[in-house]
């Protein structure tokens, strides 16, 4: 086995991808091997080379690869059987089959068997570089795809934008646009419910990085046997890095990740480097990193559960997002929006806010914040109306004979302890119902639980 570093790439648009690619080469041919290596290396981030199937299955079990130039004939194990069984592994890397003998048959069973580009010996230079071209488009066209099949049921969550014409909104918006510029980590805070998706989406598209993919993945949600590989990837499946390379990867519920978890973050920020689980190889890093948290995570800190050298490194900047009780005056222009973009979505017609309701709606506190007025919107949609006594338990607002506990004002301002008053009294209003209580409160039910039974041991 051979293996070849990449040089200095060249300026061009159309290839700029190449620089994260990674091609093995398999040929028994030293003469042939070193042709295409010699060929490939200027152009694409990392090329590697194998002289038989044998040799290249160890590399394919240590690396990941875009793309694979595969000889048919080879000693031992030939080419199209090697193809099969890495199909029939699932692993997603693209592959150019080359050979010196080649009839209708074979090029049938090549494309049977997984093959993208089919090239006969002796080739060109020229020949070789379009079929690489479009075996590496393909593969970044896949990527791209699972980025926005991944996003799809997130993509009306995300349809508000940064929608407002208060100073509030206004000030935010200059920040992120300031910020934009710079490819610095960016660490959102607010309550839950105030979009720091929707700002994190408004920074990746004011950035440099916008035509590139934006990688959402909520922390929270992934369970921590799993979180490791779903970022990090393994043998066969890439992880959301690589997944986000040249793009943004965002980290909601950043202080939900496990302690080592933590630690492989911190890595990855210092280093620029990952490396996929099972892997001997390190993945060059050309992403930003913008996270996210509902909770402080300075007291995180301090108690314990958050690693404070990470806590500094995503902190190069940090913007706080307000409370939709902040700046009541956009709720109009909310309403009109999400009623807008959520009923041809859903295939209803959009319905009249009268001023009366309009009114109510600016005079309500919020505690879901910009959240609670969308899911208040697509509620009224379905049933064809604002009729807010009849969303009197779908909003978990307390009924006049069971008023919800009221947080007391006895002067504490420990945001754990208020945490947990707001906690425990919008439990209440819904009779302990955990699932109902962790969508208004805009948290997984994974983590009310975990909540709920800290201050159970306490």
């Amino acid at each position: 086995m051979t293996t070849a570093l990449s040089q200095p790439l060249p300026a061009d648009p159309a290839t700029e991808h190449w620089r994260h690619a990674a091609v093995l080469v398999v040929d028994d041919e030293p003469g042939m091997r070193n042709f295409l290596v010699k060929t490939l290396s200027p152009r694409i981030g990392q090329v590697m080379a194998a002289a038989s199937a044998e040799d290249a299955e160890l590399l394919l079990q240590r690396h990941r690869f875009d793309l694979l130039i595969l000889d048919i004939t080879l000693p031992g194990k030939n080419g199209l059987a090697l193809l099969r069984e890495l199909r029939e592994q699932g692993v997603p890397c693209e592959v150019v089959l080359i050979t010196a003998f080649a009839d209708l048959d074979t090029a049938i069973d090549a494309l049977r068997a997984g093959a993208g580009d089919f090239l006969l010996k002796p080739f060109r230079v020229a020949q070789v570089l379009g079929a690489v071209r479009q075996g590496l488009d393909r593969a970044r066209l896949k990527r791209e795809n699972w980025v926005l099949r991944r996003s799809l049921t997130q993509r009306t969550a995300r349809a508000a934008g940064l929608v407002g014409r208060s100073i509030v909104i206004k000030g935010l918006q200059a920040a992120l646009q300031q910020v934009a510029a710079v490819d610095s980590t960016v660490l959102l805070t607010g309550a839950s419910g105030t979009g720091k998706e929707l700002a994190a989406v408004a920074l990746h598209g004011l950035s440099r990085r916008s035509a590139a993919p934006f990688v959402p993945v909520n922390c929270a949600a992934i369970s921590p046997s799993a979180i490791e590989a779903e970022l990090f990837g393994q043998p066969g499946r890439d992880g959301l890095f690589v997944y986000a390379q040249g793009g943004t990867l965002f980290l909601d519920e950043v202080a939900e990740l496990p302690m080592p978890m933590q630690g492989l973050l911190l890595r990855a920020l210092e280093s620029r480097r990952i490396r996929p689980m099972g892997s001997e190889q390190e993945v060059a890093l050309d992403l930003r990193i913008v996270a996210a948290s509902n909770k402080p995570l300075r007291p995180e800190v301090d108690a314990g559960r958050f690693r404070a050298d990470l806590y500094y490194r995503l902190q190069v900047v940090e913007i706080t997002l307000p409370r939709l009780a902040a700046h009541k005056e956009d709720i109009p222009d909310l309403v009109a929006h999400f009623i807008d973009t959520l009923a041809p979505v859903m295939g209803v017609d959009p319905i009249e806010i009268s001023s009366d309701e309009m009114r109510y709606l600016q005079a309500y506190d919020w505690p879901g914040n910009v959240r609670e007025l969308r899911n208040l919107i697509e509620r009224s949609l379905i049933v064809g109306a604002l009729n807010v006594s009849a969303l009197y338990q779908s909003l978990a607002r307390p009924a006049p004979n069971k008023p919800a506990p009221a947080l007391v004002d006895d002067g504490i301002t420990d945001l754990q302890t208020l945490e947990k008053r707001h906690i425990l009294a919008v439990l209440a209003s819904v009779d302990g119902d955990k699932t109902r209580a962790a969508g208004l409160l805009g948290i997984s039910r994974r983590t009310l639980e975990r909540r709920c039974a800290e201050w159970a041991t306490a």
